[in-house]
């Protein structure tokens, strides 16, 4: 359960509020991202604080260092979970988020879990080519994770398909939190056997696929809230996941 973050992609406060009431309990916590801070600002974020939510806020700040660090320091002031930024942003961005953070924590007594993001899971090899970067995903991903960990941040966003080769190359305590998921239990119950929509994503897995894979946190969205029954949904994805070694 711990392991399932919600993505309150929705258009209005009241709707994410609704849907963080009818699946609290059931997840370890709700995304919010560009579409819902945008209408709602930052007492969105207040609110699901105040209730007692973990929120990951998801709005992959990539800017210069001094504004970058601003942004992060307002985020933990908004006492989030975890923030994230863009690791192409580059070491110094990066360091100046750390650094944020740390100072943040030192007014508030909690530091957010910073997380970079590699490439994100609606980009292939074309697509990264086409704005100059010839690796291949798995490769840039991990290259970036290697710069993320070594510029102070606690883990990364990235696909599960590159989740492997991070946790090779950045060890075991390393944070892995993975979007793009997929199929599951929450369709029909059946393990495995949900048809996969991958909409706007072209690097996805199943739930139990990139747990298996070594993802630390799976950011999940249509699987459970579109579902007739969203809690029921991610119960059933909790419980399989439940049953991994």
């Amino acid at each position: 359960m711990d392991r399932i973050l919600i993505a309150l992609d929705t258009a209005t406060a009241a709707e994410a509020l609704s849907l963080a009431e009818a699946l609290r309990g059931a997840v370890g916590g709700f995304k919010v991202g560009h579409q819902l801070f945008t209408s709602a600002g930052p007492d969105i974020v207040r609110a699901l604080v105040d209730r007692g939510d973990r929120v990951f806020l998801d709005l992959k700040y990539h800017d210069i260092p001094n504004t970058v660090a601003g942004a992060v320091q307002s985020a933990s002031t908004l006492g989030v979970w975890m923030v994230n930024v863009h690791a192409s942003g580059g070491r110094t961005m990066l360091q100046a988020a750390r650094t944020a953070a740390d100072r943040a924590a030192e007014r508030t007594g909690r530091r957010p879990l910073l997380i970079a993001v590699t490439v994100l899971t609606s980009l292939d090899a074309s697509a990264l080519a086409s704005v100059g970067v010839d690796r291949t995903p798995l490769d840039q991903a991990t290259r970036l994770a290697g710069l993320a960990r070594d510029s102070g941040c606690d883990g990364v966003v990235a696909s599960a398909q590159e989740t492997p080769a991070i946790r090779r190359a950045c060890g075991t305590d390393f944070v892995i939190v993975t979007p793009g998921i997929r199929g599951g239990t929450a369709t029909d119950g059946k393990p495995g056997a949900a048809a996969r929509t991958a909409d706007d994503q072209v690097r996805t897995m199943t739930p139990a696929e990139a747990i298996r894979a070594g993802s630390s946190y799976l950011v999940i969205g249509r699987p459970i809230t579109g579902a007739a029954n969203p809690r029921d949904a991610a119960i059933r994805i909790a419980d399989e996941l439940a049953t991994l070694p």
